[in-house]
């Protein structure tokens, strides 16, 4: 029977790659492949994969939020997060947000379809990297939540386009809601998390790992 795969990228390329690469599995099908993490939560709900394999740092809605909507509304798909990123605040947040593995893209196809394998088979795959990097990040008791955590979800949305540096005009067209909805949701975000500023939001957008600094 086969694997069933939503892939979720916005670097062409690298999909394609990535495509390529998985079609030389004869047991792996790939169902649909998306640019962002709207997409990505779409496609997991209408096409029931097995897997969706997301890239860690997307714009517009991050592959850790799309993770965050999909084990929630199509709680019987896996996630499998792909990263750049080894820091542990990427790491952490990816499993909190319900992620089933976490791997690295510099790996070979050899380590991406062993932990396909083993998602699919309901373990928790990490990169052989990562090991020291999740054991200091848990090993520690008692270390505190995430700032995140104090937020409901479009103020998520609304805090990582804000980092992005979309102007309100284009966050409210993008979700919908008015430019003034929006600054009542930037008062929010500045009064849950201690700041009064947009650099400050910024700042801790990436330190939280919710966008990264290339974007």
């Amino acid at each position: 029977m086969a694997i069933r795969l939503v892939l979720a990228d916005d670097h062409p390329i690298f999909r394609a790659g990535l495509r390529s690469l998985l079609k030389t599995q004869p047991d792996v099908e790939i169902l649909a492949e998306v640019e962002d993490g709207l997409g990505a939560v779409e496609a997991a709900r209408t096409q029931k994969p097995d897997i969706v394999v997301i890239d860690v740092s997307m714009p517009g809605m991050n592959g850790l939020e799309a993770t965050r909507r999909i084990t929630t509304e199509a709680p019987r798909v896996k996630v499998l997060c792909l990263s750049m990123h080894s820091d542990q605040r990427f790491v952490d947040a990816a499993l909190r947000s319900g992620a089933h593995g976490y791997l690295l893209k510099e790996c070979a196809l050899e380590e991406l379809v062993m932990a396909i394998r083993a998602v699919l088979a309901g373990q928790i795959y990490m990169s052989p990297r990562l090991g020291d990097v999740v054991l200091t990040g848990y090993r520690a008791e008692g270390h505190e939540s995430s700032a995140l955590s104090l937020l409901t979800l479009r103020e998520r949305e609304v805090l990582q386009l804000l980092a992005e540096g979309h102007p309100a005009i284009d966050i409210a067209t993008r979700l919908c809601v008015s430019v003034k909805t929006v600054g009542t949701h930037r008062e929010h975000l500045m009064q849950k998390l201690g700041t009064h500023s947009l650099s400050g939001l910024t700042k801790l957008a990436i330190r939280e790992g919710l966008t990264s600094a290339e974007e």
